[in-house]
């Protein structure tokens, strides 16, 4: 009874041969996964397919047998996780012995020997044995290329699994997979075979007799000229193949003597890419070579490399022919030597030089840049190189530089100079005796500073770039030295207007006050103070545009040398103390000199945001003195000084809110504690006490009745508390939100309430949810819509609107989509119509003052692509239902959206919203116009299918807006014209003409930047549908 049981558990059952017989005589496909699906839940076992499979496996026709073998490897594919230890053995062993069969046959085995290579219960000594029985009875190039993919497969696998066990065959190993591997091309296959190469080189699989065998089976193939067909599913680029075939070529010193003539030769081709592929394989067998791989090679190799840089058309041949020889340099560099053995370096270095040398002292001639390039990208290399060549070279450029006369020769040779110089700055020399420049110090200093006295810009420009570098050097310069150069910078920065130098001048003044903060407090900053005084009574004297320019250069250069916490001690009380001197009334301070001043102090600012203690500092010396002059400027007088006056406008404030903005948003959270303590005191109950010189003629009182110049300083309020982190507690704020508040409603200074909207906006953004914040947006709410319903601050009240929704559209609060409705609802109000739709621009774009990211704000990311999705379907709706004489507004408002929209967004919409857009440029207002067209230029270049549908109508409207009365509509509008040219050229080539004609006439404007946009398209238009266009 048990016996026949157990017979009845290996008998195959009926379904199972009908799926046997469907899949082998049936030619059906499916039972295949079947069977797999079967085996897998445990219904048969594989010893059931196999009986099942028996007469198809035994069947004279060799189709038939193949079809039985295709199913039983389908099968393993899927199952080989299941398999037993004994079963594996079996299996291979019956694979194996089919090996021998019909090559109908072979395909269906080797995907069976797939499978049993995954097997996690492969016995020992199989894996060699499979390997063995591939090598000797199967011609792998005769089969195709998914069956030579196959073998290439199963060899990967047991390399993966079974490394020792190969490892044993020795060389027959490297020998049989040469023979798999010989004439190879499909790319599929060969990024596989690659792979294994490299694997038995890396994991050190013996190669024995065979490395050039190797070596000829894998570079027969370089240089890679595959060209991956059109629309190819499998991806394979050109540049896969290259890096996969250089990974093999580069991976071992024993390739050295086959390679390297090889790649020689390709290199002396003709072949741009040979070249390329050549000096990029170079450099990548420096990785791994030595002196003695190199050694009989050096002098071709230079030969060839030199050839390149002198002669190629090329700049990326070139780049690589540098990249080659610092790659031979620095493997040279790094090769441990025996105490007998020549030390090649300095041989090929000394070759190097004797090519290069006599090249650097002909300036104007074609090979002086290229032979600099050549010995920078040695010395580069190491510091052995670097000082072998600059002591070598330097002394015969400066020997030319004072051999030749001319500017132009004098700046060649001191780039040069430059370019060994910053070579020297990667190596550092624990011996100050050591460097190279020591001895040449004098010297160099010298020459630096004969060329920033020479009249050419160019030369100056050099030398203040290679003043910089020197001083970039530790401990080169002198105390002497630092003060002749000190004072050269200090000349150079108040060359006229039009010169590069003072640019250069004044960054170079930076770099190296952060190096020598004790040179430049000593020597420029004194200078600089003393200009000041002159400005000052220049001024007073009303002295002409010149001695501004030179006030203005001076406030210049001391930002730019505030890069030290040291200077920053000195020059901030400088700033602030001009700054209070023309409060003195004895200057004649008009806005420009004042902005001018903010600016520097702004500068100042942000130089010191990266160092906590210099931040502090800035803050509590900077602000304290700014409010009190704005405090002090506010106060009713009977003579109001000019500077009290110009304190107070508009352009002056905005300039005082930068500074207050910088000096704020980088203070720590304790610190920014310890100042609003002080500050939002001051503007809620008049507190002065902080303030310095704080004797003022009256109380200090801008919500409680003040004058309009005390209101309009809110300004700086809002751009103190506004910049603060978010995790700082604002004292009073239920006080302070009340009283700015009322302040934005204010009708008699649009300025003042202005600043009252935008700080309140501001707090609310970074308020924490929470019944505080309801109840401030309810009061903003009821505010605004009593301030719309009527009476005399309309504006004010929108205008309050327009900055609470943008707080909150900015942090996704749920509020927001009811104020944008209302904003939305007020585009159709005879009134506030243009004001609303311009209010979409101020909602979609970056501020620079408040709500900002770099002032804590919370801006939440994509609130942009939010606010799209969320209004622009209404807003689409309103449009279409709005009478004729407000949807101007309406369309004017979408531009602004849809302009500020990132394009990958706005693509998919295009469709629906392109109509909108045209209709948008026959709006009269220019505003709406240029946003159009802005929005409309780069979506020609990105949608160019959807765009042709209506190049009618485009090309209609861009050549009537072309001669629009505004200069930037029709700069615009040609940009347009020319965007156009990229649409499918069947489409275009009927407007030709008509086009050509049009443009024309504004080839005659009267404004320069119009002709040249003219010009770029009327020329495009020209060559369309030309060959080659």
């Amino acid at each position: 009874m048990a016996a026949a049981a157990a017979l009845e558990a290996v008998a195959p059952t009926g379904a199972l041969l009908g799926l046997v017989r469907d899949f082998v005589m049936g030619q059906q496909e499916g039972p295949a996964d079947q069977v797999a699906a079967d085996v897998k839940s445990g219904n048969y076992t594989v010893l059931q397919v196999v009986e099942a499979l028996g007469s198809s496996l035994e069947n004279p026709e060799p189709r038939t047998r193949a079809r039985g073998i295709q199913l039983l490897s389908q099968v393993l594919l899927q199952c080989h996780s299941l398999l037993l230890e004994k079963e594996v053995v079996h299996l291979i062993l019956f694979y194996e012995n089919r090996l021998k069969d019909h090559h109908l046959v072979i395909p269906s085995v080797l995907q069976g020997l797939r499978a049993l290579s995954l097997c996690v219960a492969l016995p020992p000594g199989l894996a060699v044995s499979v390997l063995k029985a591939i090598f000797q009875e199967v011609h792998v190039q005769s089969l195709p290329q998914v069956d030579r993919h196959t073998v290439y497969s199963i060899i990967t696998n047991f390399m993966r699994t079974r490394e020792e066990e190969l490892k044993g065959l020795g060389a027959d190993f490297t020998f049989g997979f040469i023979q798999v591997m010989d004439g190879e091309k499909d790319p599929r296959n060969l990024l596989v075979a690659f792979r294994i190469v490299h694997d038995l080189i890396s994991r050190d699989y013996s190669l024995g007799p065979f490395v050039e065998e190797l070596f000829e089976v894998t570079s027969c193939y370089f240089p890679i000229d595959f060209t991956p067909p059109p629309n190819d599913p499998h991806g394979i680029q050109r540049e896969d193949l290259i890096l996969s075939l250089r990974a093999v070529l580069a991976s071992t010193p024993r390739f050295a003597e086959f390679l390297l003539p090889l790649l020689i030769e390709k290199v002396d081709s003709e072949i741009l890419s040979a070249k390329l592929d050549s000096l990029q394989t170079v450099n990548a067998c420096c990785a791994v070579y030595g002196q003695k791989e190199l050694k009989d090679f050096l002098p071709s190799l230079w030969a060839s490399i030199r050839r390149e840089v002198f002669q190629t058309a090329s700049e990326r041949v070139e780049a690589e022919g540098l990249a080659a020889l610092n790659s031979l340099t620095a493997c040279l560099s790094r090769s441990v030597l025996r105490a007998d053995a020549e030390d090649l370096l300095d041989s090929f270095l000394s070759n190097i030089l004797q090519d290069c040398r006599h090249h650097l002292c002909e300036p104007d001639m074609k090979l002086v840049w290229p032979s600099a390039k050549l010995l920078q990208a040695a010395a580069g290399a190491s510091a052995r190189a670097c000082d072998h060549i600059t002591s070598n070279v330097l002394p015969l450029l400066l020997e030319q530089f004072h051999k030749h006369s001319q500017s132009n020769q004098r700046r060649t040779i001191l780039e040069m100079i430059l370019g060994f110089l910053k070579l020297q700055q990667k190596w550092s020399y624990e011996d100050k005796d050591e460097r190279p420049l020591s001895g040449f110090k004098d010297q160099l200093c010298s020459l630096v500073f004969m060329a920033l006295t020479d009249p050419s810009t160019q030369l100056q420009l050099v030398g203040i770039r290679t003043l910089t570098v020197l001083g970039a050097q530790p401990d080169l310069l002198s105390s002497g030295d630092l003060e002749l150069a000190v004072g050269h910078l200090y000349r150079l920065s108040f060359l006229e207007e039009d010169s590069q130098s003072w640019v250069a001048a004044l960054e170079a003044s930076g770099t190296l006050a952060t190096l020598y903060p004790a040179a430049f407090s000593s020597h420029l900053v004194p200078k600089l103070a003393e200009e000041l005084c002159i400005e000052e009574s220049d001024l007073a004297r009303g002295d002409g545009p010149t001695k501004c320019s030179r006030h203005r250069r001076c406030l210049q250069a001391l930002s730019a040398i505030s890069t030290h916490a040291s200077i920053v001690k000195e020059t901030l009380p400088l700033l602030l103390q001009h700054l209070c001197q023309m409060n003195k009334g004895n200057t004649v301070a008009g806005t420009s000199e004042v902005i001018a001043v903010c600016q520097s102090l702004q500068q100042v600012a942000e130089k010191c945001q990266q160092d906590p203690e210099s931040c502090w500092y800035f803050h509590q010396t900077a602000i304290p003195c700014l409010l009190a002059l704005a405090v002090q400027a506010s106060m009713p007088e009977k003579e109001h000084s000019v500077l009290k006056k110009v304190l107070l406008q508009d352009e002056v404030l905005a300039a005082m809110v930068s500074v207050i903005g910088t000096a704020t948003t980088h203070l720590s959270p304790d610190l920014a504690a310890q100042s609003v303590a002080h500050i939002v005191p001051l503007f809620l109950d008049g507190n002065i006490s902080f303030l310095p010189e704080n004797s003022f003629p009256g109380r200090f009182q801008p919500f409680q009745d003040g004058s309009s110049g005390q209101r309009r300083l809110v300004a700086l309020l809002m751009a103190f508390v506004c910049s603060l982190p978010r995790n700082v507690e604002i004292p009073q704020l239920n006080q302070l939100m009340r009283e700015l508040l009322e302040l934005s409603c204010c009708h008699s200074c649009p300025f003042s309430s202005t600043a009252a909207a935008k700080c309140f906006a501001g707090l609310l953004n970074k308020h924490p949810a929470g019944q505080q914040l309801d109840e401030f947006l309810q009061l903003a709410v009821d505010k605004v819509e009593a301030g719309l319903s009527s009476g005399p601050y309309r504006s004010q009240a929108f205008t309050l609107l327009l900055w609470v929704t943008k707080a909150l559209v900015l942090r996704y609060h749920p509020l927001s989509s009811c104020l944008t409705d209302r904003l939305m609802g007020l585009l159709s109000d005879p009134e506030l119509g243009p004001a609303a739709a311009d209010g979409f621009s101020l909602l979609m774009s970056d501020c620079t003052d408040v709500l900002t990211r770099a002032g804590h704000a919370e801006v939440r990311i994509m609130f942009r692509q939010r606010f799209f999705t969320d209004n622009v379907p209404a807003l689409v709706r309103s449009f279409h239902a709005a009478p004729r004489d407000v949807k101007p507004n309406y369309l004017k408002g979408l531009s602004h959206v849809l302009n500020r929209l990132p394009k990958p967004v706005l693509l998919p919409e295009l469709p629906t919203l392109l109509s909108l857009l045209l209709e948008a440029l026959s709006c009269p207002d220019s505003v709406v116009q240029l946003s159009t067209l802005s929005c409309l230029q780069p979506l020609l270049l990105e949608a160019p299918q959807v765009m042709s549908l209506h190049v009618d109508t485009l090309v209609t409207k861009f050549l009537n807006l072309s001669s629009s009365p505004s200069m930037a509509v029709r700069i615009a509008a040609l940009q347009c014209m020319h965007a156009v040219t990229h649409l499918p050229t069947p489409v275009l080539l009927p407007y030709k003409l008509q086009v050509i004609r049009a443009l024309a006439k504004p080839l005659d404007d009267k404004k320069r930047l119009v002709r040249k946009e003219a010009v770029s398209a009327r020329g495009e238009w020209f060559l369309l549908g030309s060959p080659g266009s």
